[in-house]
């Protein structure tokens, strides 16, 4: 029964009902107007009939005459009857003086009050009634016009007609309404499926897809047409999605086989360190080497465990210590303690800073941003200096850091923000491919931005912005 459920059904159910209503409130409108209308001019009909008879009577001393003259088929009333209409003259005791038409031989149902009353006085009072006639199963419209004679009523002119074509009329305006509104309501469902089983046609696909979307593969695409409608958006939001799955399944994919590729390293380099002491005795000084290599590599791998753990920490957002930190004297103090550094392979380390560069920012984070920044400058500069400058511009403070080291190719200007990655002529010198990550991830938790320009055999420039604290 879950087909039911589905949209599609839905759809058309809903779509029914609604063509239903309408049609029903319509056919309820068209049928109670034309109701109306036709007994409007049935009405009519009676009333100028009996007028037009009443106008041929003679009146005398309160008695109507009966004349040759007089006779319906001989005054005007012969269209009258042919159209089905029966005309009766009464007297005012309820004596028939003259009657035509089809029902001229029928016994009516005398109201009170009215002509051949015996209960009441007449009534000088035109009036309408609808009656039922013994031997005519439809219901009879009456018409009853009083003849005066001097302030008196001297009898009655009875203008009647069977309600059977009004009824007819109707019965066939019903059975049109109920016909064409079930046909249209059963076509309205079966368009509403149709057009619902088209529109919805996309999310099979999409469903299709996600069936088919591992771990193992995350490749498959709806790549439906762009038609502007919400099902197209919504695909090619999922496309979208998909894409963004599958590039951080491939990150995370090639982080656990770089940060595996880089903690074998030094463990591997550590357990040839301790093979060889264990193959027999060794003088002193032997040891102290071997002692001295694995302090090395336990520091290599400490290291690279602490920056993975920055990085996963910063992952959902570094928590900063946020307070006033004024940029000119910060940098200037990370250059002085990094000046031994750049002064053990005769580089200049000059800084030049516009005074007051006041931001909001976490002073241990963008420690690390700058010193891993400067770090990398130095390491890959051999001959000539690093250069730190910076102002403001706006509402933004930008830093540059400039060396004139090996520079970097353009093809990995692109990629030496990812995890793990390092320029090929760089990989001899060291390092995990882990810093300049995370002094992304840094600039990024200050709502600012690192970018780098470089040219091969020439240098390079890191600059990061930061919003100026307001």
């Amino acid at each position: 029964m879950k087909w039911i459920k589905t949209i599609r059904i839905r759809f058309a159910f809903w779509a029914t009902v609604l063509i239903l209503a309408i049609l029903a409130a319509f056919g309820g409108f068209v049928y109670f107007n034309l109701s109306f209308s036709l007994q409007s001019a049935l009405d009519e009909t009676l009333v100028l009939s009996a007028s037009q008879t009443a106008a041929t009577l003679n009146v005398n001393n309160g008695q109507i005459i009966p004349a040759e003259a007089a006779a319906p088929d001989e005054n005007g009333t012969q269209s009258f009857t042919e159209q089905g209409l029966t005309l009766i003259v009464f007297t005012q005791d309820g004596t028939v003086l003259q009657a035509s038409g089809p029902l001229q031989s029928t016994e009516m149902t005398i109201h009170p009050a009215s002509p051949g009353s015996r209960s009441g006085s007449p009534s000088n009072q035109a009036e309408f009634r609808t009656i039922s006639v013994k031997g005519n199963e439809n219901l009879t419209r009456v018409y009853s016009l009083p003849v005066m004679d001097n302030g008196n009523v001297a009898g009655y002119v009875q203008a009647m007609q069977s309600l059977g074509s009004v009824q007819d009329s109707l019965n066939r305006l019903l059975t049109a309404l109920l016909l064409g509104g079930g046909l249209l309501s059963l076509v309205a469902g079966l368009a509403g499926y149709f057009l619902a089983a088209r529109a919805l046609a996309p999310m099979d696909n999409i469903t299709r897809a996600a069936r088919h979307i591992s771990t193992d593969d995350l490749s498959a695409r709806l790549n439906l047409p762009d038609t502007g409608d919400e099902v197209s958006r919504l695909a090619a939001t999922f496309d979208d999605m998909l894409a963004r799955i599958e590039n951080g399944f491939q990150r995370e994919h090639q982080f656990t086989a770089d940060a595996s590729h880089e903690l074998r390293t030094p463990l591997a380099a550590m357990q040839a360190i301790l093979s060889v002491v264990r193959e027999g005795q060794r003088p002193v000084n032997e040891y102290r080497q071997a002692l001295d290599d694995l302090s090395e590599e336990a520091g290599r791998m400490q290291g690279l465990v602490e920056d993975l753990l920055k990085l996963a920490r910063g992952e959902n957002g570094l928590k900063l210590q946020l307070e006033q930190v004024n940029l000119s004297i910060l940098l200037s103090d990370v250059t002085d303690s990094l000046r031994p550094l750049a002064a053990a392979k005769n580089l200049a380390l000059n800084c030049s800073l516009e005074p007051g560069l006041m931001i909001s920012g976490d002073t241990d984070q963008l420690i690390r941003l700058f010193v891993n920044l400067i770090d990398n400058a130095i390491k890959y500069t051999e001959k000539g200096s690093i250069t730190l400058t910076g102002g403001q511009t706006g509402q933004t403070i930008r830093i540059r850091i400039t060396d004139t080291g090996i520079g970097i190719p353009p093809g990995y200007q692109a990629h030496i923000f990812e995890r793990f990655y390092r320029v090929e002529a760089s990989r001899s010198s060291g390092g995990a491919g882990l810093g300049l990550a995370i002094a992304r991830q840094i600039a990024h938790a200050h709502t600012g931005e690192i970018t780098v320009e470089s040219l091969p055999g020439k240098g390079t420039t890191f600059m990061v912005e930061v919003p100026k604290m307001k």
